[in-house]
């Protein structure tokens, strides 16, 4: 199933001890097979990645991918209790990171919410506390 929607986004993030939040609502495309869904928009200016894609992927409660294509690429895989690498980039250059997932919540299908709650470390030192909660908007 496949559906033009509009979501909201909020990103927290916590880095030495400051708390920074940011919110963007933008058009999105959804498409819902099994049990993943799929979540596609647009960056902007507001979201610091203008002319990149960005791509979610959810399976059930327990393993989510973020991936970014165009002036920033990345690959992010969140699985709960379980930490993945991955390499970001930026337009400023790239650089190896390390995704500890702590909670994934997807309530996409009950209430249209997702909430995903994640660690970020640099070379083994961490680096920032993150979540990510996204409320889908049905159009019309």
């Amino acid at each position: 199933m496949k559906s033009e929607d509009f979501i909201s986004i909020v990103s927290i993030q916590i880095q030495d001890g400051e708390k920074e939040k940011t919110e963007l609502m933008t058009s999105a495309e959804i498409t819902h097979e099994g049990d993943i869904y799929r979540i596609s928009y647009e960056d902007t200016e507001a979201t610091g990645f203008e002319g990149s894609e960005t791509i979610i992927e959810v399976r059930g409660n327990n393993e989510a991918v973020i991936m970014r294509k165009g002036t920033a690429n990345a690959l992010m895989s969140l699985e709960t209790g379980n930490r993945h690498y991955c390499q970001y980039g930026t337009p400023f250059g790239s650089m190896q990171l390390g995704l500890y997932t702590h909670v994934i919540e997807n309530n996409l299908e009950k209430d249209g919410k997702l909430y995903m709650k994640y660690t970020i470390d640099l070379n083994a030192s961490h680096l920032s506390d993150n979540e990510i909660i996204i409320t889908v908007n049905k159009k019309g």
